[in-house]
């Protein structure tokens, strides 16, 4: 099976028209995905399945559950959103039959055979889920999550993981390492070295930027995401505020673009769109500064 971040499989939903069709997918232990249109008050998750309305029982909603390791608030937030399951059995209430539905057996298979084997520097795809203070919580594969800490979104700094991404977004991100278990991952690392950002801009052009911080000796405004310049003190620009921009020189050796505010404009409506330098595989190590720069940036994932 492809492990996929949840609501991402539209090929695999399920609409079932017949018991022969529940069955088949019982002896085939096939993955669909549905739509979650109800969690009753035992906190059993409801999906539509076309002829059948399938139920996931509560200790079958999310690895977890049964552990008392994961809260419930893990199945009610489901409603309205599209989950993976299994079609474990069937089962009658009345004139009714109700195929039984397991999202924990995905997950366990998806945490087994694919998470498990995932290495320190290997890169995946994942979905954006819920976005806190201190970072972003991604779907890694069935719905099951993980973190990309605030400071691991870019080497440009931001206040808020809102600044560089929006809940729902896809993107590629890094596994950093594995703590007992617990998975952590990066983006920074695939957004591009020094001087590979360095390289969309030149001296003598104007761009548009966003203001990410206002400092005595200067304001550092964020040209792309793991590239900020230094402009100026000025008082009247605020934090997230977009600007234009004239390049005054490009130093490598220093690590430093010098800017010169042109017109300051409303907030940036939407984080700026991310740029892959890397995309897939797998890192060993990544060097973000230019190799004859005084300060060194790096990750080693070995």
């Amino acid at each position: 099976m492809k492990y996929y971040p949840e609501g991402l499989g539209a090929h695999i939903e399920k609409r079932f028209e017949s018991i022969d069709e529940v069955c088949k997918a019982i002896k085939e232990k096939s993955v669909f995905e549905g739509r979650v249109f109800l969690c009753d008050d035992e906190h059993n998750l409801h999906i539509d399945l076309g002829g059948f309305e399938g139920i996931i029982p509560r200790g079958e909603g999310s690895l977890g559950i049964l552990e008392n390791t994961v809260k419930d608030i893990a199945l009610i937030s489901r409603v309205g959103k599209s989950v993976c399951f299994r079609v474990m059995g069937l089962k009658k209430e009345g004139n009714r039959i109700i195929p039984v539905l397991s999202r924990r057996a995905v997950q366990l298979d998806t945490k087994k055979n694919y998470i498990d084997m995932l290495r320190a520097g290997d890169v995946i795809s994942a979905r954006v889920t819920r976005l806190d203070p201190f970072g972003a919580f991604i779907d890694i594969g069935s719905g099951l999550n993980s973190l990309i800490p605030i400071d691991m979104l870019s080497v440009s700094r931001i206040n808020h993981p809102r600044e560089r991404l929006s809940c729902g977004d896809l993107i590629k991100t890094v596994l950093l390492n594995k703590d007992n278990g617990k998975l952590t991952f990066t983006l920074k690392e695939l957004l591009g070295t020094w001087e590979e950002n360095a390289a969309l801009f030149k001296a003598g052009t104007t761009v548009t930027g966003i203001v990410r911080s206002l400092e005595p000796y200067g304001v550092f405004v964020e040209l792309v995401p793991n590239l900020a310049g230094l402009a100026e003190p000025d008082d009247a620009l605020i934090p997230g505020q977009l600007v234009s921009v004239f390049i005054k020189s490009v130093l490598p050796d220093k690590m430093k673009i010098k800017l010169s505010v042109v017109e300051a404009f409303d907030y940036a409506d939407a984080p700026p769109k991310l740029n892959y330098f890397v995309s897939a595989g797998h890192i060993d190590f990544w060097q973000y500064s230019p190799d004859g720069a005084v300060k060194k940036i790096h990750t080693d994932f070995k």
